[in-house]
């Protein structure tokens, strides 16, 4: 692993966070909010999708449709041992979820208003995650096998922070030169000081 040391590109330190920890997060609090059995909320993008359930049944589909970061990041050097930067942004995530089954606007209203108290937000707020707003319930149904099946749309919004580590070291002597407006030049050396 290179660091700041060695000149060229750095790869952060430790495990890149996986998306499907994130997915994971998500799904818990559909289900823990709604009531909806977890086999009943499902990611919408899978390699090997399962089939649709039944018209009469109530389930959720869910997917991150997208993670826009803040305009920038915070820069934190942590001088402990050789030192490190630590880079922490604020994103906002994106989850369309899609309800499905007969009751699938109550089950929409339910997850929004849901979402509303705090003892729900606590599994996520642990992992770094807070709730911003939900939109309107928007009714999408889909026409399937020759049939209309009720769908409610609902987009809610998510604000996290991330954080990664780069072998970014502590400056330990430097030497240059000050030039002044006036013209005046004077060497320096931080041994010396």
């Amino acid at each position: 692993m290179t660091d700041s040391s060695t000149g060229g590109y750095l790869a952060p330190s430790g495990p890149v966070a996986q998306d499907a920890a994130l997915e994971d997060q998500i799904q818990a609090a559909i289900v823990g909010v709604t009531g909806l059995a977890g086999s009943r909320v499902k990611p919408a993008w899978q390699p090997n999708p399962p089939a649709k359930e039944d018209l009469t049944v109530d389930w959720c589909a869910y997917r991150i449709t997208s993670i826009d970061p803040n305009w920038t990041g915070a820069i934190v050097h942590h001088p402990e041992g050789e030192g490190t930067d630590e880079l922490r942004r604020h994103e906002t995530v994106e989850v369309l979820c899609n309800f499905y089954g007969p009751n699938a606007s109550a089950f929409a209203c339910v997850f929004r208003d849901g979402l509303l108290i705090p003892q729900n937000m606590e599994a996520l707020q642990a992992q770094g995650i807070a709730f911003l707003e939900a939109g309107a319930i928007r009714a999408a149904p889909d026409f399937v096998n020759n049939q209309w099946v009720q769908r409610q749309d609902l987009l809610v919004r998510f604000r996290r922070m991330t954080s990664r580590t780069y072998q970014i070291r502590n400056v330990l002597s430097a030497e240059g030169v000050f030039v002044v407006e006036n013209g005046n030049t004077n060497s320096w050396n931080t041994e010396n000081t």
